[in-house]
């Protein structure tokens, strides 16, 4: 991994560059790392045509892990963005994000329009996220972050679930830094989100996926897809939130069109 410092706040962001192509910026999921993007095999399958940019967000993985909920804002997220872009030297990149990465890439397309050149994003929403976490885990799930860890965060969900966390899921989220993640859902909680008006000013070509049993994100997909012009939507059926990430099969395919449009 490679590193770019943000500008503004000095936190140092984790990247990676592989493949040949056109440049290809990739954002994954809370509480994930780039390396998602390998397990599901979207790398194996664009390294061959695609210069892939393959970040950490900031308090995950091999990036910086501050523990102030201002530190996660989402203009800070941007800066990391662009950082790592000048890193790289790159001007203008393909955009692919899942979930708060789909988030930060129309909060990129929003405040740099130049630098994208076309967005694909999944199970993503623009709109506020108050108390999202909450309903994705459990109410007050930043409280036991910060007062009994990651391990009695990982207690006290699976008491909430209908199936036990599966031994892959528990390994990614232990390895977090549960201040850091605490802190990054409070500014989750806060974000007002992109107004309406902002992605009917969009003038990339886009492409908004999202699973048809992903009951957090369904309708904020469709209602974000609506707003951008020159956007197509794509509905995986059978897949929720949790798995969407992993109909990597379906998810290229969507890619492909969309790319060769």
């Amino acid at each position: 991994m490679e590193y770019a410092s943000n500008a503004d706040d000095g936190t140092r962001i984790a990247y990676t560059v592989v493949g040949s192509g056109p440049p290809l910026l990739m954002v994954h999921g809370s509480f994930l790392t780039h390396t998602i993007w390998r397990t599901f095999g979207y790398v194996k399958a664009l390294r061959g045509s695609r210069q892939l940019i393959l970040i950490d967000s900031r308090g995950h993985g091999r990036s910086e892990k501050p523990h102030t909920p201002d530190a996660y804002a989402m203009s800070t997220i941007v800066g990391d963005l662009t950082a790592v872009l000048d890193a790289v030297g790159v001007d203008t990149v393909d955009y692919l994000g899942y979930s708060f990465g789909a988030r930060a890439g129309l909060a990129l397309t929003a405040a740099k329009p130049e630098r994208v050149r076309s967005l694909a994003v999944g199970g993503g929403s623009h709109g506020a996220q108050a108390g999202a976490f909450d309903r994705l885990f459990f109410p007050g799930c930043a409280d036991v972050l910060e007062q009994r860890g990651m391990d009695g965060f990982l207690e006290v969900w699976s008491s909430h679930r209908m199936f036990p966390i599966d031994p892959g899921t528990r390994a990614v989220f232990s390895a977090n830094d549960a201040q850091a993640m605490a802190a990054y859902i409070r500014a989750n909680d806060a974000d007002p989100g992109l107004p309406d008006e902002t992605l009917q000013q969009f003038t990339q070509p886009s492409l908004f996926y999202v699973g048809s049993q992903d009951g957090t994100r369904l309708d904020d997909t469709r209602a974000a897809a609506a707003l951008v012009p020159n956007s197509e939507l794509h509905v995986i059926r059978g897949f929720d939130h949790a798995t969407t990430m992993a109909a990597s099969e379906e998810v290229l395919g969507a890619l492909a069109q969309f790319w060769d449009h």
